[in-house]
Parts: structure tokens; sequence; C-alpha cells
């Protein structure tokens, strides 16, 4: 049993966020769209996962032009949208980027360049590691670090897979090296340390409750229910932040929430949280930093190989 069902408990760490913040909030923005499977890019269908279809399989066979159109919306439309909501308002946000999806939107990579957003990397391509064997999943490592370092400017210090990671991801990111850390975790509000090999490993989890993925699970059908359902996330984690501070991630993906009536919801949580004081508003990045310049790495296992 190599699980840890405790965690922090009943006494988590006051992670002392910057300006006595009571909770800090982290968007994250899954840019996929241009590197999910598909038939130009040699694979036997079309991906349409977290489109309009919903969990509903379209069964087309091969290429289906519908879901390509559906994940090309986000990259021509609802990704700009998305960044006009967050620049209006001065706010930050992290990218969850699939190298190959940014190598194919340069005018996508300037803007978000010029925002200063953080990229995580999340992958080559938009595909599941957990299907991957380890010699292709370590290639696929190296691939997306090359990519995104001639892309951005600057390599990936952040990892997140699709739908969870393989077995051997954690132990292949640090095998890599150059990884601040993971977010491939959903099991805590705090980031926290883990050993690999006897070295430690920082996680800063992700979370799919507040997430706009829930949109094609038939948990959110309007943008409302987005907001409800996010602001109430914030308004608990706020008021324990008077003794408990923590953290909150909000997935967004540019193909769902981009659309005009759910980007509603967006807009409404956002100025729902800019009304409160001592609420940190960051990039996954600096929750990170944070934490390592806080709540130091512990000393590393002498007799680890």
């Amino acid at each position: 049993m190599d699980r840890d069902l405790i965690g922090y408990g009943a006494t988590p760490p006051n992670p002392r966020w910057p300006g006595q913040a009571r909770v800090a909030v982290n968007f994250v923005l899954n840019f996929e769209e241009g590197s999910e499977p598909s038939v130009p890019d040699g694979d036997p269908e079309s991906e349409w996962g977290l489109t309009e279809y919903g969990t509903s399989n379209p069964g087309v066979p091969g290429r289906d032009l519908a879901a390509e159109g559906m994940f090309a919306y986000g990259s021509r439309v609802g990704f700009w949208r998305i960044l006009r909501l967050f620049q209006e308002r001065s706010l930050p946000m992290t990218i969850f980027g699939c190298a190959l999806a940014l190598e194919r939107n340069p005018p996508a990579v300037a803007a978000i360049r010029q925002a200063g957003f953080d990229v995580c990397c999340h992958g080559w391509r938009w595909e599941k590691h957990f299907l991957l064997s380890e010699e292709v999943e370590r290639e696929r490592i190296a691939r997306a670090v090359a990519s995104l370092r001639q892309t951005m400017g600057e390599r990936p210090l952040g990892w997140y897979c699709r739908s969870g990671p393989s077995v051997n991801t954690r132990r292949l990111l640090v095998e890599e090296g150059g990884f601040l850390y993971d977010s491939d975790a959903y099991d805590d509000e705090l980031p926290y340390w883990t050993k690999v090999a006897g070295r430690p490993h920082l996680v800063v989890p992700y979370s799919l409750s507040t997430n706009d993925s829930k949109f094609g699970r038939g948990t959110f059908a309007t943008g409302d229910d987005f907001f409800h359902y996010c602001r109430d996330a914030f308004d608990v984690l706020y008021q324990e932040g008077r003794t408990q501070p923590k953290m909150l991630s909000i997935g967004l993906h540019m193909r769902i929430i981009g659309h005009p009536a759910r980007a509603a919801g967006l807009q409404r949580l956002l100025d729902h949280m800019q009304r409160f004081d001592g609420v940190w508003i960051t990039r996954r990045l600096d929750i990170a930093r944070h934490w390592v310049e806080h709540f130091p790495a512990p000393v590393a296992d002498a007799s680890a190989h």
C-alpha cells in the first residue's frame, strides 16, 4: 500500500499566502485544440471528448468533421473571449498547454507570452499517458519539453497529464529533470511534498470538481450552474480561510467555457471574487514557488539510488 489517505489531516499548515490572503485561486485554461487525436495526424478516428457531443459517442467512423469544428472553435474563438475576460480585469491565469497545440497557434502563443501567463505542460498531444508504454511516454515528455522551450521561449516548470498519469509518469518527470512540480493529483487543497526514488518532489493538486468539464457530463447546463457551483466553493474556502487558508483550482476549456452562454458564468465568477479582500488570484507557478520558499523540500534520503 503506497497510498496516503491521511495527508495533512486536521492540522493543515497555514500556507501564509501573500497579503495574508484567505484563499489562493488559480484559474487553469486547458489549451488542447489541434493536438487531439485526429485523422490528419495519422490517428484512426477523430477525438470527440469534451465537445458538444457530451458523453454520447457520435459513432462517426474515421474522420469526424463536426468534432474537428468543435475543437477548432476553442482555438479560433473561445481562447480570445476568455483572454479578454481576464485581461479586462488584469487577472492572471495558467495555461495547461499541449505542446503541439501551441506550436500550431502562433497568435495565441504571442498573446500568452505578452499576458505573462505561465504554461504548465499538458503533454506533447492531448493523449492518455496511462495507455502509453514507458518508452513512448519518456519520449513524449522529452519532446513536449523541447517543443515548449522553442515555442514559449522557456521550458515548462509544471506538468499535468490528460485524464490522470500513468504509474510511470511522476518517475519519468523526475528522470527528465527541470520540473518544479506536477499537478497530477486531485487529493488535497494545498501543495505537498512527496518522494520519488528518495528525492523530494512537489505536487500542486488540481481539481475536476470546480471544472467546466462538467458541462459535458450533464452536471452543468447553464452558465449560472457553473457560476453557482464555483462561487459556493470559493465562499466556503473564503470563510474557512480565517483559520485554515487553502487553494482553489478552477479548470477551464476553450471549446467549453469559451461559448458565450457559458462565458457569462465565468464573467460573474471573476466579478464575484474581485469583490473580496484577502484573495490571491495567481498563477500556478507562483503557488509552487511560494511553497518552495516557505515550505522547503524535506532532506532527501541519502541512501536512495
